[in-house]
């Protein structure tokens, strides 16, 4: 691993899912479920903004590297799905939409690989309805753990809608890359 910002930032990116993930298992007496939503959606914010600040710096400072390229998703998508899974336990998302967003997250790992297995590798490049798809989830989360309304304004069922839209944008998403890996098997033959 290059040890650079980037690099550190996706790292730093990692270990706090372990954390978003034990901040639930706080017991309700030491830490009160209106805390245990707060703090875990500033440590959800933080790690949201490495995800933009680490792909930012790694091409500011021209420090892109091999390892920031491959750990970079992965720390994006652990953290995504860990957030969804505790969403699902706490009854706050519905298990079809969290099935959705984590069953394209794997499908398109999974032909992403199998497109380097025929030797176009990196040919399914991140489109912008992709990055518009994590956009809304990165939106969407946030507010589903945080739960409360402030003031008047009711922050689950904003975060509800925004997710039903990421969810849209995650099957949409989902059969563009397809379409691009059929194009590029296509014009192989």
């Amino acid at each position: 691993m290059t040890y650079n910002i980037p690099n550190t930032l996706t790292m730093f990116r990692i270990v706090l899912i372990p954390c978003l993930v034990l901040i639930f298992y706080i017991p309700e007496n030491l830490l009160s479920i209106e805390l245990q939503n707060l703090v875990a959606t500033i440590v959800f914010v933080i790690a949201a903004i490495t995800d933009w600040l680490d792909g930012y710096l790694a091409r500011k400072l021209n420090q892109t590297s091999t390892f920031g390229a491959f750990f970079d998703p992965v720390a994006d998508k652990l953290i995504i799905i860990a957030s969804l899974l505790i969403l699902i336990d706490l009854g706050r998302l519905d298990v079809l939409i969290g099935l959705v967003i984590i069953g394209r997250e794997f499908a398109v790992s999974a032909l992403r690989e199998w497109m380097a297995t025929v030797g176009k590798p990196g040919s399914i490049a991140v489109a912008f309805i992709g990055k518009l798809k994590t956009t809304f989830q990165m939106i969407a989360i946030p507010f589903l753990l945080y739960d409360h309304n402030i003031l008047f304004i009711p922050i689950a069922l904003i975060g509800e809608l925004l997710i039903y839209i990421a969810a849209l944008l995650t099957i949409l998403s989902m059969f563009y890359y397809i379409k691009e890996a059929m194009k590029i098997i296509r014009n192989r033959h």
